[in-house]
């Protein structure tokens, strides 16, 4: 867990390391905010319990950060699972409420602890087709990425303005085309939105503890998918950046540790963190520092950032309530347009895989529910018996 790439030479703190980690942390919340809160209330959030849940997820992922680099001297970057609210966004509200939710957030962060202690779960969901993982994915983010055209055909002047700066930011720095888009949207709706309602006490964030409740449909129809789409989307990625960069952490304890933190955020409303891999890259790359040795202070910086941001939950999600709700999807859903593209070409990359994804993509993009239990589960089912099949033919 503590190997450190070649070339290391010191570990004092860089000026350049913390611009860079204060980067990662903007883009890494800017980008995606709207998402958790969209994922949150779609589990039955009330506007008070997603900002707790946006805050406990900011301090969460922020400390996590802060102590996994400092322990390893690398740059572990933490964010919290993109993928994971966009599933809860496309699942419907559990029966019994958000308490139910919080009760499959938990199982889930058991889950991804155990993963990290127990190496065969983890190679279990290694295995797990990675078409079949992808395509999965790309039916839960469909739904929020169509929100940009609906957006367009339900309001144009005011989705075209969203889309437009998304588009001319991104040919210029793509990174910065999200928090861009944000922006815009935070004046849009500043000019056009009677926000003077809006309740002063509401603004600053208060931890709101939500007993959780535990029902089989929930742990089939949201631990397990959220689980399977944090490892298979976030967590094995985030590995492979570091790799890429040439750190070689052990990714066991990393694992414990995102699920601890997600464990202690969940009764608060937070759903899952776990190994960041876009902002990753800002602080695991040359442009955090020359050195690879002194980069952990880039993603440190970013723990301390995150942390920052979390106090302004209350007031993000109190402005996100008064604004039109399509305009914040659209939002969303420009900041899931990557991880759609990348999802869809994984899934369908290998030819004799590529119906057992479609399927897998069809069932989960449906919004298909049974006893309870969401269309992701039931599409990774689907294509896994159509992937089974296929392989057995082949053998034969």
């Amino acid at each position: 867990m503590d190997t450190q790439p070649t070339g290391a030479t010191g570990h004092g703190f860089s000026a350049q390391a913390f611009s860079a980690g204060l980067l990662a942390a903007f883009v890494g919340f800017a980008s995606s905010f709207a998402v958790i809160i969209q994922g949150l209330t779609a589990v039955g959030a009330s506007q008070q319990e997603a900002a707790s849940g946006l805050m406990a997820l900011s301090i969460a992922m922020g400390l996590c950060g802060i102590l996994l680099s400092f322990k390893t001297r690398q740059p572990i970057s933490i964010a919290w699972s993109t993928p994971g609210a966009a599933l809860l966004a496309s699942t419907a509200a559990p029966e019994g409420g958000f308490a139910v939710a919080v009760g499959a957030f938990l199982v889930s962060s058991l889950l991804i602890i155990i993963a990290g202690l127990w190496k065969p779960l983890g190679r279990a969901v290694a295995a797990i087709p990675a078409p079949l993982a992808n395509a999965m994915l790309a039916g839960v983010l469909l739904h929020l990425c169509l929100a940009p055209v609906e957006a367009v055909a339900d309001s144009p002047v005011l989705g075209l303005a969203i889309v437009l700066t998304w588009a001319l930011v991104a040919k210029w720095r793509r990174l910065l085309a999200v928090p861009a888009a944000v922006i815009v949207t935070v004046i849009i709706i500043a000019l056009t939105v009677d926000v003077s309602h809006l309740d002063v006490t509401a603004l600053w964030p208060q931890p709101i503890w939500v007993m959780p409740q535990f029902t089989p449909a929930a742990v089939v129809g949201i631990a397990l998918p959220l689980f399977i789409v944090t490892m298979a989307s976030q967590n094995i990625p985030g590995i492979a950046v570091l790799n890429v960069n040439g750190y070689r952490p052990d990714p066991g304890p990393l694992f414990s540790v995102t699920g601890l933190f997600s464990l202690l955020a969940a009764p608060f409303g937070g759903h899952a963190v776990n190994l960041a891999a876009i902002t990753a890259a800002l602080c695991a790359g040359h442009d955090a520092h020359p050195d690879p040795a002194r980069r952990y202070w880039a993603a440190a910086a970013s723990g301390a950032f995150y942390v920052l941001f979390g106090l302004a939950a209350g007031a993000a999600t109190a402005f996100i309530s008064a604004a039109p709700p399509i305009l914040i999807q659209a939002v969303a859903g420009l900041a899931l347009l990557g991880a759609l593209g990348s999802a869809m070409l994984g899934a369908v990359a290998e030819a004799k895989d590529r119906e057992a994804a479609i399927i897998t993509f069809i069932v989960t993009a449906s919004g298909f529910s049974f006893f309870g239990i969401s269309g992701a589960f039931w599409g990774l089912l689907a294509g896994g018996a159509v992937y089974a099949l296929t392989h057995w033919r082949v053998q034969r």
